[in-house]
């Protein structure tokens, strides 16, 4: 496998990273880690032993993937986002057979500095607002933002806001992309593209 290590980085011994990943300034991977392909794992990043980051994934300054984290292709975590694996960490209590799974989805973004409470699962192509703290499942194509987050919207896969109540039915295109989305209830799906 090719790709980039800086000088600086740190990859232990049985950590698989793809093709055309680029590990930046001051990272270190652990052993039991896997990473796909054309990854950025960008300044002062750590990435524990039972992690699994999909192809394409951005991952910015300063972020901490810990154990039990899963992150679908082409997910974009924000600088200084963080990541939990214990719901009710002590450091007088021993809690490593407590870690809960967290799951993001594909296309997913995780905003600067927002906080994602384990054994949540975020939507794919769903959007974590800037400081936002996620401490329940997130729906595909959401808009989530505020402490805790709530919902206020619905993105594309673009990532522009769509014009759609947060639930009842709807009917939009991204003007961007020509992509339909549709509405019913409280689940939003694309149907189809024109471009």
């Amino acid at each position: 496998m090719e790709f980039y290590q800086h000088p600086s980085a740190i990859i232990d011994d049985g950590a698989e990273i793809g093709d055309g990943s680029r590990i930046w300034h001051f990272v270190h991977v652990c052993g039991g880690a896997r990473i796909g392909k054309g990854v950025s794992l960008g300044q002062n990043v750590f990435v524990g032993n039972q992690v699994v980051i999909g192809d394409k994934c951005k991952i910015q300054n300063n972020v901490s993937v810990y154990d039990n984290v899963t992150l679908e292709d082409g997910v974009f975590c924000g600088p200084s986002m963080v990541f939990t694996n214990v719901y009710n960490p002590r450091s007088l209590v021993e809690r490593k057979d407590q870690y809960r799974d967290t799951l993001v989805k594909k296309g997913a973004t995780l905003g600067a500095n927002c906080t994602i409470v384990c054994g949540v699962t975020i939507g794919q192509f769903a959007f974590v607002g800037a400081g936002a703290v996620v401490n329940k499942d997130v729906p595909d194509y959401a808009l989530m933002v505020g402490v805790p987050a709530r919902q206020i919207g619905w993105m594309s896969e673009f990532g522009e806001q769509l014009a759609l109540p947060l639930s009842g039915k709807g009917d939009v295109a991204c003007i961007h992309t020509g992509c339909r989305y549709v509405l019913v209830g409280k689940k939003l799906s694309k149907v189809d593209c024109n471009k």
